[in-house]
């Protein structure tokens, strides 16, 4: 997965472009190749999975070591801003590429995006667990989402992994449908990102 981040935290994930001018030191966490971004749904035939091929991030920190702090649960993160190049979804089949494509509506809008607005993080038995409220925007449609994330420390690093089940419906989008209606699928996918951060 191609990434592009200036830094990041918790929140995604999530899921990751802008740039923001600091005065004060910040810290610049990196997402790692093995990170992944992809979505899972089911047909009226079988399951598919489309991966994020390319996901841009820009997380802007409170101040230094953002890991430690998100690790004992304080809040070092400010904002956090995810987007992904739509044409970037690949389900592994040229056909549904096609289906899913003009289902998101990718002609007249090019990017998926969420956007943090507040966030609550509180420790766990081997890590932290987050609450993640902010916007998506989706074929053309920005609506509030909730997400979930649990963090654990690996080595320097902050692993992060959760999941959103999104109703496309209520983006205003038709689930796509194959082999003239004789497939259709499902109105719901889920989100699922595991992401590794390194400072």
């Amino acid at each position: 997965m191609k990434v592009n981040i200036k830094s990041t935290m918790l929140a995604l994930a999530i899921l990751v472009p802008a740039s923001g001018a600091w005065t004060i030191a910040n810290e610049l966490l990196v997402l790692q190749p093995q990170s992944r971004l992809w979505i899972d749904g089911t047909s009226s035939i079988r399951s598919f999975s489309c991966k994020a091929a390319e996901v841009n991030a820009v997380v802007e920190a409170t101040g230094a070591n953002a890991i430690p702090q998100l690790l004992t649960g304080d809040k070092g993160v400010k904002t956090v801003r995810v987007t992904v190049p739509a044409e970037r979804l690949d389900c592994g089949n040229g056909t549904m590429n096609e289906h899913m494509r003009k289902a998101i509506k990718l002609s007249d809008n090019k990017t998926i995006e969420f956007s943090l607005s507040d966030y609550d993080v509180s420790r766990t038995a081997d890590g932290v667990a987050g609450t993640i409220n902010g916007t998506l925007l989706l074929g053309g449609v920005t609506k509030p989402i909730t997400l979930k994330a649990e963090g654990k420390p690996e080595g320097a690093m902050l692993h992060i992994t959760g999941s959103y089940d999104l109703d496309m419906t209520e983006y205003g989008l038709k689930p796509p449908t194959l082999m003239f209606g004789r497939i259709k699928v499902g109105p719901t996918v889920k989100v699922n990102y595991d992401l590794l951060l390194k400072s």
